[in-house]
């Protein structure tokens, strides 16, 4: 069986997102992701941001499972990998404009354009942190029309 224990984070790219510490503590690692959503969703204060990127990933982490789910709670800092390896996996896999429409639910007053905004904000710094390649093979668990939403052109075959 395989456990989600939270380990070390990624190094996170330089350029853009969540800037690279090395031997940043990993709630300081928690407080970086925050604040690059933050940047990413114009959000006013830290708190709003913190809010929408404890939401968010708690609606992903019931959708991504095996090892894609452990090897993103091992990237992610440890506030986040906690809220992501402790959903439930979901019984069915929502398309995407049904995964906005989740997160909007779970958000007082959000309508889908809010939380498409807020969902956004919070999956497109995740490359940064987590690396293109673990991204890569979330998005291949996922329905299409993911993409998008982690700020990535979503390719169909010709």
């Amino acid at each position: 069986m395989t456990t989600l224990t939270p380990q070390k984070p990624a190094t996170p790219k330089p350029a853009g997102g969540v800037p690279a510490a090395a031997a940043a503590p990993r709630n300081d690692s928690w407080h970086q992701l925050v604040d690059a959503v933050r940047e990413s969703g114009q959000y006013p204060t830290r708190s709003q941001a913190e809010s929408v990127t404890r939401v968010v990933l708690s609606a992903l982490g019931g959708h991504v499972v095996g090892d894609e789910r452990v090897d993103l709670a091992r990237a992610l800092p440890e506030e986040a990998a906690i809220v992501v390896a402790s959903q439930i996996p979901v019984t069915r896999a929502l398309t995407a404009a049904e995964f906005v429409d989740s997160v909007a639910a779970r958000i007082e007053g959000a309508t889908p354009a809010t939380a498409r905004w807020d969902v956004s904000s919070v999956l497109s710094v995740l490359p940064h942190l987590v690396g293109d390649a673990l991204v890569t093979r979330v998005l291949a668990q996922l329905p299409p029309g993911y993409a998008l939403l982690f700020g990535r052109a979503e390719l169909s075959p010709a």
